[in-house]
């Protein structure tokens, strides 16, 4: 069947029980294929491109069983191409099972195989095994070295591709035509699969599709994607009118009229962060906390003076609403003593133990940061780059929705073990660090938002007046990919608490460029159009 035609086909979604017949379909497509074999991989490749591998999370895992057996025992045999090897890498990486970044070795030049990493130029032909090699790039970690010239030798042999196939016709190379290759080697460059949402891309994955077409599942794969973004969409509205209810409840739009009023943008964060249909309670509850970070600092960032914000930081400290407050603060407190005691009761209900101490501490540290920002501000005082990013992974709010989302989802054994808090709090620190550097890298502000924020760009450059623009923008691009390795290393190995916090803390920073892409008119573009799209069609 001609793929274009394949993927021009109108389908019409809707019904649960239709939802329900596919994905029975969908399963049986999975248990018939070869669990050792390249399908399989490529299978589970298009189940979470398409953002549908959660309901066939133990058939995954069995498949991921099966090929690290193989690559446990074989390694990877010569037979494999660098698509295969790459895939199998990346699949595996990423759910936790250890594979050394050593196994790509075996595609080096063979001239050079004992100094330094060159690969062979050959492999500049294999466009498929490049785009594999690219993808498997961004799942390393420090000290991989391999994996980084990996991601340099794979970009600059596919950038010199995409316009050359898209301007060349439509030739055919390798049963896929050129301009499709085009399209398929300029989206992995652009939005890598390890640091993408599928909701965001979804134009990418279907141009993915087009370029497997020949698989007989395809088609099923596609109508099942269609049928679950129609039903997680309408989940979501649900959701949205419950956050709006909230809000609207809470008051606070009426009685802080200098603070946002942007709840729809607040809950796309844990519409992201937490993508599976069966978590929407924790999707409204971590809303919540959310929209009291953006509420807190516009306070501090837009409005309170200092003496003010050092009573309501003090206040929260001791969790007091203190009479000497401004009733603005005190109004504000109020309202962030109901949201902290509903979740904690939330939580009790659920996992039988208490994080109101937990979540009190978290909101006393945010608003520490948030008042040394200010004391800098007020007397213009320029902090050295490491002692402001220091502070600013506090005051980004990441760690504070990070142990709020620990308490949704986590038992108490695991807030008692000191090892898996402190990969906790890494996993928490790197996320938010990719956060504010790449915010620092911006120059735009939130619409609604006129405050004065530092950054590690001017501070490091202060620091190093020798330094260029270009060349600090390059260091702050530097310690993102670092940031992300040390993210890697913690979300990619098994932890002893839930995945889905894992998970979490690795959307959150994909959410990051989306949620900090403002354009000339201090707009999300994106967002807003996935959000009118949720709105007023009904998908996504």
């Amino acid at each position: 069947m001609d793929h274009d035609k394949w993927m021009a086909a109108p389908y019409q979604g809707g019904s649960e029980g239709l939802h329900k017949r596919r994905l029975k379909e969908v399963r049986h497509l999975i248990e018939k294929v070869e669990k050792g074999s390249l399908e399989s991989l490529v299978m589970v490749d298009a189940l979470q491109r398409l953002g549908i591998a959660y309901p066939f999370e133990e058939e995954i895992k069995s498949i991921l069983h099966e090929q690290h057996l193989i690559s446990s025992f074989d390694g990877h045999p010569s037979r494999d191409s660098l698509y295969e090897v790459a895939l199998r890498f990346r699949l595996l990486r990423q759910e936790g099972y250890y594979l050394p970044a050593d196994i790509f070795k075996g595609f080096k030049s063979k001239e050079d195989n004992n100094v330094g990493c060159v690969f062979d130029p050959m492999l500049g032909k294999d466009v498929f095994g490049l785009m594999s090699l690219y993808e498997a790039s961004h799942l390393g970690m420090q000290g991989e070295d391999i994996l980084s010239e990996a991601a340099e030798f794979a970009r600059k042999a596919l950038s010199g591709s995409a316009d050359k196939f898209l301007n060349v016709g439509d030739n055919d190379i390798n049963g896929v035509s050129s301009k499709l290759l085009g399209e398929l080697v300029r989206n992995t460059l652009s939005n890598p699969i390890h640091k993408s949402l599928p909701r965001f891309t979804s134009k990418s994955f279907e141009v993915y599709l087009k370029g497997h077409y020949h698989y007989e599942w395809t088609r099923a794969f596609r109508e099942l994607a269609i049928l679950d973004r129609d039903l997680i969409a309408s989940i979501n509205r649900t959701e949205i009118r419950q956050v709006s209810k909230w809000w609207r409840d809470l008051g606070l739009s009426n009685e802080l009229k200098f603070a946002r009023d942007q709840p729809m943008k607040w809950y796309m964060w844990p519409m992201v962060v937490l993508p599976e249909p069966k978590l929407s309670k924790e999707r409204v509850d971590l809303t919540k906390p959310i929209a009291m970070v953006y509420i807190i600092d516009d306070i501090f960032d837009v409005h309170g003076t200092l003496d003010e914000l050092t009573l309501f930081a003090e206040a929260i400290d001791r969790w007091e609403c203190a009479e000497e407050l401004p009733n603005y603060m005190k109004t504000c407190f109020r309202a962030l003593d109901k949201c902290t005691n509903e979740i904690s009761f939330r939580v009790y209900t659920k996992h039988g133990w208490n994080p109101t101490d937990l979540l009190r501490k978290s909101w006393a540290s945010l608003c520490d940061a948030f008042l040394v920002e200010a004391r800098w501000f007020t007397s213009s005082h320029s902090p050295p780059a490491d002692e402001y990013l220091k502070n600013a992974i506090v005051s980004t709010g990441v760690p504070l929705v990070m142990v709020h989302l620990f308490a949704l989802l986590c038992e108490d054994t695991d807030r008692q073990s000191t090892d898996t808090m402190k990969s906790f709090r890494e996993m928490s620190s790197s996320t938010a660090k990719i956060l504010r550097l790449w915010d620092d890298l911006g120059s735009a502000k939130d619409e609604n938002q006129e405050g004065h924020d530092g950054s590690y760009v001017d501070y490091y450059m202060k620091e190093n007046p020798s330094c260029s623009l270009e060349g600090a923008r390059n260091h702050v691009k530097a310690m993102i990919s670092n940031a992300w390795k040390n993210l890697n290393r913690e979300c990619l190995s098994p932890q002893p608490f839930s995945p889905s916090l894992a998970k979490g803390s690795l959307n959150t920073a994909r959410m990051v460029p989306l949620m900090y892409d403002y354009d000339e008119n201090h707009c999300l573009p994106i967002i807003q159009e996935h959000m009118k799209s949720l709105l007023l069609n009904g998908s996504v």
